[in-house]
């Protein structure tokens, strides 16, 4: 998905000011494929440009960039020094994760990436652990390196090893992966372990792949990334290149926007039922209707200060501030994911007062809902 919505940037970029003519390399299955065959054809075409995701190989990345052409690197080791790279802001990913789980209940959390190998997964974690530290918890890290043999591990060697480690965990856990295919290597691992999604291990993983994220069983939650946007940048620094401006380390930010919740987080890890019901209530309501305090007090059945003091206890927030949150998060999915105006985001969400709206969402995010839209979302 990260991939391919790099690519619908770019294609929305040369829809618009273009033309632009593509080189596609062959199906896997006409057995053409290498470095070699790239650079022939890169030369037989006259390409003017490229934007590149690294090759399995650096070495081959290299190779291709020895033709000189005006290049975007997305990088997935490390980025390529002198050249505009595709980034994906990895500190902000993290903490978006952490500050998610947190603020579901969660009291033990988890991490599992890729590896020293790749920055992203490196910094991902280190983030996402930092944020957790902050809040007076431990974060147990699993970072599986590949043995550096001519026989690399097989999946179902690893697999081995990280039910070990889930089953070692303590529950239930909130975990991060490092990305879609990790959160679903993880998934498949707790069915193998015995372990029960979301109730004992709940899973969020980075990228949005709704093919991963929907096809996954559970579903798997996701932070989602502004990545088509990335790409439309991309095009638009190559284009520039490519008529004679420089370009070099005018890197390209892929922010995440918000979590996506799936089943696979589907669950509120605090034990006080009664705010489990608040929670429950405030998520599904507050998504469609400015609900008050008073409705999820009919919705529990408790006093207002027996509710009150049960979040502050066990969330360490009001039940105001938990509705104001769930509405920014629902506004915020509106902004990207509609083309609609404010007036008629403030009518789906039964909020007359466009202002009232606009204001806390500032609050909450540190921009305004406009500001929002143009930072996340396509060209």
């Amino acid at each position: 998905m990260y991939g391919r919505s790099i690519l619908r940037g770019i294609a929305r970029y040369c829809r618009r000011h273009g033309p632009w003519v593509f080189l596609r390399r062959a199906p896997f299955y006409w057995g053409t494929s290498g470095t070699r065959a790239s650079l022939k054809a890169l030369r037989a075409l006259g390409a003017h440009g490229m934007v590149l995701r690294e090759q399995g190989q650096r070495g081959q990345t290299l190779e291709l960039l020895s033709l000189g052409l005006p290049t975007v690197v997305s990088p997935y080791t490390e980025p390529f020094a002198g050249l505009p790279n595709i980034l994906t802001d990895d500190a902000a990913i993290g903490q978006m994760a952490a500050a998610y789980l947190l603020d579901r209940g969660f009291r033990h959390f988890a991490y599992c990436g890729f590896g020293d190998g790749y920055y992203w997964s490196r910094r991902r974690g280190q983030s996402f652990e930092d944020r957790i530290r902050r809040a007076g918890y431990e974060v147990h890290s699993y970072e599986y390196e590949q043995p550096r043999t001519r026989t690399p591990h097989t999946w179902e060697k690893e697999q081995t090893i990280l039910i070990d480690w889930l089953r070692g965990l303590p529950q239930p856990v909130g975990l991060m992966a490092c990305n879609d295919d990790r959160g679903q290597d993880v998934l498949e691992a707790c069915k193998a372990a015995g372990l029960h999604v979301p109730e004992q291990v709940a899973i969020v993983g980075v990228g949005n792949d709704d093919l991963v994220c929907d096809l996954a069983a559970p579903a798997l939650s996701s932070v989602a990334l502004s990545a088509q946007k990335a790409g439309y940048e991309a095009a638009a620094i190559l284009d520039r290149w490519m008529r004679g401006d420089n370009a070099s380390e005018q890197h390209i930010i892929v922010c995440p926007s918000r979590v996506v919740t799936r089943q696979s987080t589907d669950v509120f890890a605090v034990t006080d039922r009664c705010v489990r019901d608040a929670l429950r209530f405030i998520h599904t309501g507050a998504r469609k209707e400015a609900i008050q305090v008073d409705d999820v007090l009919r919705a529990v059945l408790v006093s207002r200060r027996s509710l009150y003091d049960r979040f502050a206890r066990t969330l360490g927030r009001s039940v105001h501030e938990e509705i104001k949150r769930v509405r920014v998060d629902e506004l915020a999915h509106l902004l990207v994911s509609t083309d609609l105006p404010m007036s008629q985001l403030a009518v789906r969400l039964g909020c007359p007062d466009i202002k009232n709206l606009a204001r806390y969402f500032k609050q909450a995010t540190g921009v305004t809902p406009l500001q929002y839209r143009h930072q996340h979302s396509p060209k």
